[in-house]
């Protein structure tokens, strides 16, 4: 999330409202929030485990939240706090705030010509809607969602909603609030009560032309290339990039963090827990793997009890023999 204007460290650590550590460069303007994995220069990210220190201190963002002292990378600041996590939250709630809405549809939203819009729909603040869509009863599109022209979207679907992102704590789970976007490029059809998450910091992204079945959920920060065919059912996790044209057929899931090459096909009922890297690939089994490997490893165990069946026999042949 990119704020509307720059910050001085001053200014972010008020917002904070605790004694912190600045060390590094102290000039630095803060123009946004982001996690790691989409930071950009003048972002502020935060780390918490020794594991990502490295990672955090190597991206791209020029202020980081931390929980120890460490050697500060030329250029950047660090900001040492006992729960960066935490902090990182009090920023996001300052700037991402949620104001309660009586209206259906949200004075500021911005609705194309000839889109149509069904009884029962809502829609929040700073919604952008294209021409020509057809938004049918009982959708929720959440604030600042952008969608594309000539987007179907089906009863009972919703678009925007929170990212579920939770780290354990000692007292149960806490939320990292989402101050991310969802946005549907042109020619999107969403089946009915699918679920496509916001960005925790980011944006989830469907590209133009992708065509949703029933029941789906996309989770947050996942981008969905032009024309992909997501069967029902499908759960796709967060921060996930899968490639133009891949079909995804039904009751398909596919892990966090992972990349699905451009025309990869997964078959219905597969398990995708490991990147897809060779395009053009059809997989399938849990987990997922060639589609034909699968098919054969299949088959074999399917002859095992006959196999079993004819070795017992030999064996009782041969002690017959001797």
């Amino acid at each position: 999330m990119e704020f509307k204007t720059p910050i001085t460290l001053d200014e972010l650590c008020g917002i904070i409202g605790h004694k912190v550590t600045v060390s590094g460069k102290k000039d630095n303007l803060v123009t946004g929030v982001n996690e790691i994995h989409s930071v950009v220069k003048g972002n502020i990210s935060f780390v918490d485990s020794p594991k990502y220190y490295d990672k955090a201190l190597n991206s791209e963002a020029t202020i980081i939240l931390i929980n120890k002292e460490v050697e500060c990378p030329e250029g950047k600041t660090l900001v040492i706090t006992e729960d960066p996590v935490g902090d990182f939250v009090t920023i996001v709630r300052h700037f991402v705030q949620l104001h309660p809405q009586t209206e259906l549809i949200h004075p500021d939203a911005q609705i194309g010509e000839g889109t149509i819009i069904q009884p029962n729909v809502f829609i929040g603040e700073d919604v952008k809607i294209g021409k020509n869509c057809v938004i049918h009863a009982n959708v929720s599109i959440y604030a600042h969602t952008i969608i594309g022209d000539n987007v179907i979207i089906h009863s009972g679907a919703s678009i925007g909603a929170d990212a579920y992102y939770f780290q354990k704590r000692k007292d149960g789970w806490k939320k990292l609030e989402s101050c991310g976007r969802t946005i549907l490029g042109d020619n999107v059809e969403v089946g009915a009560n699918t679920c496509i998450d916001k960005g925790v910091s980011g944006d989830t992204y469907i590209g133009k032309g992708v065509k949703f079945d029933n029941l789906v959920q996309v989770g947050h920060d996942t981008h969905i290339g032009d024309h992909c065919l997501i069967g029902a059912q499908c759960a796709i996790a967060g921060c996930t990039y899968i490639d133009d044209d891949c079909n995804i057929w039904a009751r398909a899931c596919i892990n966090k963090d992972l990349y699905i090459a451009k025309r990869t096909t997964v078959l219905a009922i597969s398990a995708v827990d490991k990147s897809v890297k060779e395009e053009g690939q059809t997989i399938f089994g849990q987990p997922a793997t060639d589609a034909r490997k699968a098919w054969r490893e299949m088959a074999s165990v399917r002859a095992l009890p006959n196999l079993l069946e004819e070795f017992a026999q030999l064996k009782k042949q041969l002690k017959t023999e001797n």
